[in-house]
């Protein structure tokens, strides 16, 4: 069960809502437990147990941390993470390590293992992320052990970050499992939230993505270069109102329910680096890494060799977090390139200009988006060689005139445009004397918003869910 959708929207959400307000405080807790279960058994069905046991595990993993022996303690933290990374790496991993060490073997043995596909949970990366990070802050004593089960499950299952992020830490909501608050600003502002990031969801990415999808499906062979750069224009604003708009429904309903989830993009198409792109994009992903990885790995304090190796590491893996494919792992490596490129050139040039350093930073970005989106090896250096051969005359099955249209060309406009903090400008200029007026306006834009996003879902059999690999 997907946000934008018909039984999410019309069915799931108001009656979740409204009973969850009726109930008292002391029932609020294990309702929510239950209907994230509900939700996520809609889509996993019987990998809900797979859910139920990862939090029972981590519950006495967390419990069996509260001890003065640092060895003992240690050891427990070993073997807590060894389990999480165990679910994730069978689940995630296995298909892809049998098809490449089939692959080894066909060219020496002819054998091949031959095993039944193991199905890919969704949000197993997001929830085995958040046990991981509840157990190390445990052991660092950064937070406390939670020792009500129903409490360390709902922040494991919660629905609204479940399957797609913001990756939210105990600490930041510990306080929240215990007490909220709930009044009718906090409730506004999260439907503010909710509808702003529908909006993003079906009304930009989904928009946009049909025409990504279309290019990057066709044989490359009958690409040109208009054709190829429209694809990945259209990829890279579609990803982004996507994967926001997802993050920005799920803090919507975080509030809604009285969470405050961390904010998970911080326009990162205006960064000035690929650094700066890594503080402003995924930014629960990153920090994470930077946390739980980079930092325990030395950071940039053990000499400079090591900040490199640091970074690669890092950045393999987090491409390998992004999907079981090679494809990722280059994504990722390509990254750390750029990183550690910047971190050795950065003060030799010294670039001032603003345009050119956003330019460079958006240029990679996009080259790196190809790699993403194709997995196929072969097929995306034919996509690169179009991109790049300035051919515009090569026959094409995709009629430029069709693609590119006045929807389109608005679509992209708007996408552009409002990935780079307008709002935020506009919202300074304005003055104190007006703030009712931008509340009504903000609340009618919401409420057409949210008309147009379920118009175009009902109407609609395209809504892709980016994410569900991960």
């Amino acid at each position: 069960m997907v946000f934008s959708s018909v039984i999410f929207i019309f069915y799931f959400l108001p009656t979740v809502i409204i009973a969850y307000y009726l109930l008292p405080k002391t029932c609020k807790n294990i309702f929510l437990l239950l209907v994230s279960l509900f939700f996520y058994a809609w889509g996993e069905g019987s990998y809900v147990f797979l859910m139920l046991t990862s939090i029972l595990v981590n519950y006495f993993f967390g419990l069996s941390l509260a001890q003065k022996n640092v060895k003992i303690k240690k050891l427990i933290l070993f073997c807590a993470i060894s389990f999480n990374l165990f679910l994730l790496a069978y689940y995630k991993y296995t298909n892809f390590l049998i098809e490449n060490l089939n692959f080894v073997l066909s060219g020496y043995l002819q054998y091949k293992y031959k095993i039944n596909q193991v199905h890919l949970p969704i949000g197993i990366s997001f929830f085995t992320f958040q046990s991981i990070s509840y157990l190390i802050d445990i052991y660092r004593d950064n937070t406390k052990i939670q020792k009500n089960i129903f409490n360390l499950g709902l922040y494991i299952a919660l629905f609204p970050q479940l399957i797609a992020g913001p990756i939210v830490r105990y600490n930041s909501i510990e306080r929240a499992l215990r007490k909220r608050n709930l009044n009718l600003n906090i409730f506004y502002a999260g439907m503010i939230r909710f509808s702003f990031g529908l909006g993003k969801k079906v009304l930009i990415a989904n928009s946009i993505g049909n025409i990504a999808d279309i290019i990057f499906n066709t044989d490359t062979s009958f690409l040109n270069t208009h054709t190829a750069w429209i694809g990945i224009l259209c990829y890279t604003l579609q990803i982004y109102y996507d994967f926001s708009g997802y993050s920005d429904m799920a803090i919507g309903l975080g509030l809604i329910f009285g969470f405050n989830f961390p904010e998970n993009f911080n326009y990162p198409y205006s960064s000035l680096s690929i650094q700066d792109f890594w503080r402003r994009w995924h930014i629960s992903l990153s920090s994470w890494f930077r946390d739980y990885l980079y930092i325990p790995l030395g950071g940039n304090k053990m000499g400079t060799t090591r900040t490199y190796f640091n970074l690669f590491t890092v950045f393999l893996l987090c491409g390998l977090w992004h999907g079981a494919s090679w494809n990722f792992i280059l994504w990722g490596l390509f990254h750390g390139i750029f990183l550690v490129g910047e971190k050795l050139f950065n003060k030799r040039l010294s670039i001032n200009n603003l345009f050119v350093k956003r330019f460079y930073t958006i240029f990679v970005i996009m080259i790196s988006w190809t790699i993403f989106r194709i997995e196929n090896l072969d097929k995306h250096t034919l996509y690169l060689k179009y991109m790049f051969i300035f051919d515009f005359n090569s026959p094409t099955t995709l009629q430029i005139s069709e693609l590119f249209n006045l929807e389109l060309v608005f679509l992209i406009t708007i996408g552009i445009v409002f990935s780079f903090p307008i709002t935020n400008y506009i919202s300074k200029k304005c003055t104190s004397q007006s703030k009712n007026f931008i509340t009504m306006s903000e609340a009618a834009l919401a409420l057409l918003i949210c008309f147009l996003s379920i118009c175009s879902i009902t109407a609609s059999t395209y809504n892709p869910f980016i994410y569900f690999r991960f």
